[in-house]
C-alpha cells in the first residue's frame, strides 16, 4: 500500500508548546513537508523570531539562528550572502516585524536580499500577554486596548498592511497572503510558499508569504470560534491572494 502522508523529517516527532488552535504548528509542518520534498534538508537555515515562535528551534530538525527581537532579516541578509547557495527562511510574528523589526525588514527588501520570510500575522502580541500589536484590527479587544482599537485614541492609529506596504518597494519580487484556518487555505498557503522559495533558489530577489493565523488564547476564544473569527474579520480586511508577482519578468532577465 502507498503511503499518501507521513511525519516530515525536518519536523522533530515532539509535542510543541503552541497553544490549542494556534497556527505556528501548521506553518511549521508546511515548511517541514517543503523542505523535505525539496531535498534542502542539509541547506536550509532559518531565522526565528522573538514571540510565541522563540521555540521553532525546538521543532525544525535543521540549523537555526535565533536574532535579537526584528533582527532576523538583518541575520537572514547575512546568511544568505555568506551561503548563497543555501535556503534562508526569515520567520516572523506581526509583534516581531511590524513594530521594532519595521526598519530592518523594509531595507532588507527594498535591497532586494534573496532569502524568503514566512511572516505570521495573528494580529496581536501572542506570548507577552495579548497586548495590542500594529496588526491588530479596529474594535479588536486586546490587553492594552480594553475597549478595542480606537484610531483616534491617543497612540493606537490604524493596522498595517505589511503585504502592501512591502509590495511598492522596487526590490520585493513575490509577495502573497494566505492562511491556515480552512483546509483549501492551508493548501494554498503550502502552494504560495513553495513558490517563493523556488523563486529564492532561482536567485530573483526578495520573496515573502504573509500567514493569518489564530490566537485563541489571546483572543478569548476556543479555537473553532477563532477560526470563524479569522474568517469573518481577518480575511475581509487582510485579503488573501498574490499581491505582487514580478518572477515571469525576473525568469526573463528583467529583474536582478
Amino acid at each position: 500500500m502507498k503511503q499518501l502522508y507521513g511525519h516530515p523529517k525536518s519536523l522533530y516527532n515532539i509535542s510543541t508548546k503552541y497553544c490549542a488552535g494556534c497556527g505556528h504548528g501548521v506553518i511549521h509542518r508546511i515548511i517541514t513537508e517543503l523542505v523535505d520534498e525539496m531535498g534542502l534538508r542539509d541547506r536550509t537555515i532559518i531565522t526565528n523570531p522573538v514571540g510565541c515562535a522563540i521555540w521553532a528551534d525546538l521543532y525544525f530538525d535543521f540549523d537555526t539562528v535565533q536574532p535579537a527581537h526584528g533582527r532576523t532579516p538583518a541575520a537572514a541578509t547575512a546568511i544568505k550572502r555568506v551561503l548563497p547557495d543555501h535556503l534562508v527562511i526569515c520567520y516572523q510574528g506581526d509583534g516581531d516585524m511590524a513594530a521594532i523589526g519595521t526598519a530592518e525588514m523594509i531595507h532588507a527588501a527594498n535591497r532586494a536580499e534573496k532569502f524568503t520570510t514566512i511572516f505570521v500575522n495573528n494580529a496581536i502580541y501572542g506570548m507577552t500577554g495579548g497586548q495590542m500589536a500594529p496588526t491588530t484590527l479596529i474594535g479588536q479587544k486586546a490587553a492594552t486596548a480594553p475597549l478595542g482599537r480606537d484610531p483616534d485614541a491617543a497612540g493606537m492609529g490604524y493596522p498595517i498592511k505589511v503585504s502592501e506596504l512591502l509590495a511598492q518597494l522596487e526590490g520585493t519580487r513575490y509577495i502573497a497572503r494566505s492562511a491556515v484556518n480552512t483546509p483549501a487555505n492551508t493548501r494554498k498557503t503550502k502552494q504560495y510558499i513553495r513558490k517563493a522559495l523556488e523563486a529564492q533558489l532561482a536567485g530573483v530577489g526578495f520573496t515573502m508569504v504573509e500567514v493569518l493565523s489564530s490566537c485563541p488564547t489571546n483572543w478569548g476564544l476556543d479555537p473553532i470560534p477563532a477560526m470563524e473569527w479569522l474568517e469573518e474579520n481577518m480575511i475581509p480586511f487582510y485579503p488573501l491572494g498574490e499581491i505582487k508577482d514580478t518572477l515571469s519578468a525576473a525568469s526573463k532577465g528583467g529583474l536582478k
